[in-house]
Formats: structure tokens, sequence, C-alpha cells
């Protein structure tokens, strides 16, 4: 009996907010001499997702430079709302998928550097189809990535609010746990690294 094909997996990387902890937008920070915009968007590739969409908001332009080169398969878009909160983010980019007609997204977060391509491809393991529905954990601390079947976006959209993202969805239906605490920490940063 043939089985249905996985769906084709969009990353989707949320990268607007301002960083205030920070000090500055979280997707201008550097590490090694690459921003981490653009080394996030990097890991969703290399880890097998098939395209990119990158949410900007806080130094919009900043970060589409730092996204200059890194091919057709990333695309950005705006989040005029990025001041109220990730769930505005969220809302953008799912929007930006469902025009996209993308049979699935791995959200990201561009906060969590040491989170890399083998995260994401235990993570796409999970994507058997529109209903997926699964989350990264580390240690048994949930986390993201944050893999979301089709049929899950309007849901999602629906309740994300402020900066709890998909928090309240997740909470209600249950994810999937991809335990991935032996390739990652998984913590997202708050502070500028050492230089």
């Amino acid at each position: 009996m043939p089985t249905s094909a996985p769906p084709r997996v969009t990353g989707l990387l949320l990268a607007a907010g301002a960083g205030r902890r920070m000090g500055m937008p979280k997707a201008l920070v550097v590490t090694d001499g690459v921003p981490w915009v653009r080394r996030a968007a990097d890991v969703l590739l290399a880890g097998g997702c098939a395209d990119v969409v990158v949410v900007l908001g806080a130094a919009e332009q900043e970060a589409r430079d730092a996204l200059a080169g890194v091919g057709p398969r990333v695309a950005a878009v705006a989040c005029p709302a990025w001041a109220e909160g990730m769930g505005e983010s969220l809302r953008t980019g799912l929007a930006a998928l469902r025009e996209r007609s993308a049979g699935a997204a791995l959200v990201h977060l561009v906060d969590l550097p040491d989170v890399g391509p083998a995260v994401v491809r235990r993570m796409l393991a999970a994507a058997a189809g529109p209903a997926a529905l699964a989350r990264a954990a580390y240690d048994g601390v949930p986390g993201h990535p944050v893999l979301l079947g089709a049929d899950h976006f309007a849901g999602v959209a629906a309740l994300a609010a402020g900066d709890t993202g998909a928090r309240e969805y997740l909470r209600r239906h249950r994810p999937a746990v991809v335990e991935c605490g032996d390739l990652a920490g998984g913590l997202d940063v708050d502070a500028p690294p050492r230089p």
C-alpha cells in the first residue's frame, strides 16, 4: 500500500523583535561573523526545509541586508505590527505561508543560536501530513522549533496574541514531543555574546 509523501515544509523564522533585553534586534546579533538572522535561515535550509519565510520588523532594512545573497529559497516579509509581540509576527508569517500553499511550517526563533540542522532534521521527521503537530523539547522542557501542519495554521493564527505566539493553541491541542536535548540546549539568548 503506497504511503503519501510528507508535506512540503517551509521554515518560518520569527525575527521581528527589537530585542529590548539584548539591547538590539536579535536578528542583527553577530556570532563568528554571521548575523543570527542569516545563521537561523541557513540552519532551516541545511536541516531540510524546502524554503524559508523570515518575518521582520525592528531594523527591517538592516535584517534584509543581512539576508542578502542567501538565495531564492529565502523570502522576507514585513510585520507592520511587530511591536505588539510575537503573536503578530506569527500571524504575519502564517498568512504568507497560506499564500504559498505550504503543507507545513517549522516555526523557529532567531534567538536560538545553538539549535542546528540536526534538530531541524529530527523535527521534519515528524512531518507526516497536514495534521502534523509537534514541538521540540530539551531534556523534557518544551521549546522551538514547532512543527505545524497546514490544518493548524488558522487555529494558531486565531489564538496568537501578544508575546504568547502559539502557546495557547499548543496547550489545547497537545503536540507530539520530539526530544532534542541530545542535540542542543534550546535556550533563547537574551544577553549579548561576549567578544
